[in-house]
């Protein structure tokens, strides 16, 4: 893998080099925070999705779900720390 698209968080700080260590090099990010980013389109290339839960437009994560469903893509959502995308990936492993 090594294209993600993470949704939601004003900044990701560490989150960007854990993500890395997990082997993204690519990392897409829309805050998610606006409703007039609802109709973000996942880029092309990517190969999974992370929603951070608590920080995140409800319309948005919905149109995502779906995208993602469509594309049959990965999709985790969490809550924004290292430690729960941590045992969110640790889950899906």
């Amino acid at each position: 893998m090594s294209s993600i698209l993470v949704i939601g968080g004003d900044r990701l700080g560490n989150i960007i080099e854990f993500l890395q260590e997990k082997g993204f090099h690519e990392i897409h990010h829309v805050t998610g925070r606006k409703s007039s980013q609802t109709g973000v389109k996942i880029p092309t290339g990517t190969h999974m999705i992370l929603v951070l839960t608590d920080y995140v437009n409800h319309n948005l994560a919905k149109t995502v779900k779906s995208q993602a469903k469509d594309r049959e893509l990965p999709i985790l959502f969490c809550k924004r720390s290292c430690s729960a995308i941590a045992k969110a990936f640790h889950l899906t492993a």
